[in-house]
């Protein structure tokens, strides 16, 4: 039975839909319509910032960003106790808060899969693996921290002067 181009494409499609179903966590999403709302989802996100926590490998940097912008947030949703009571240029500001806080938790989020291809030494087949943000980011740090250790038992605990 001859499929043609269309009927191909059809049966490759449905081999790989199952894998496209499959999805991640939900992308952080810093988002809220009234004051309530708002203060539940702040925090979530300073929680979720702290040790063991979904977006614990957010800089300091960016972490002073994220609580700056909260606070930017706290204050709009302090004057007007929802969105819809915002003049334009606070729903504007509140837009700019919220897509920079969301750009840095997309970026530092431990649930993140990362995928690479690599050819396994001995073999020119590549192969697709994908790993979690948070367990690359432990590695890199433990690889880090082994690195520091040698060198410093590597190095003379006693110097010999004359």
């Amino acid at each position: 039975m001859k499929l043609g181009k269309f009927g191909t494409l059809l049966v490759v499609l449905a081999m790989f839909w199952p894998l496209a179903s499959v999805s991640a966590k939900e992308a952080p999403d810093v988002k809220a319509d009234t004051q309530e709302q708002f203060s539940a989802v702040a925090e979530h996100v300073r929680e979720q910032m702290g040790a063991g926590g979904r977006f614990q490998f957010v800089t300091a940097g960016e972490r002073d960003t994220v609580t700056r912008d909260l606070g930017g947030m706290q204050s709009l949703f302090d004057r007007f106790a929802k969105v819809d009571a915002m003049d334009q240029a606070s729903k504007i500001q509140l837009y700019n808060y919220q897509s920079e806080i969301n750009a840095i938790l997309t970026r530092r989020d431990g649930d993140r899969e990362i995928c690479s291809e690599d050819r396994p030494t001995g073999s020119h087949i590549p192969r697709t693996t994908c790993r979690k943000y948070a367990d690359l980011e432990r590695e890199r740090r433990d690889t880090l921290n082994m690195k520091d250790q040698m060198l410093h038992t590597m190095l003379p605990s006693d110097k010999v002067s004359h």
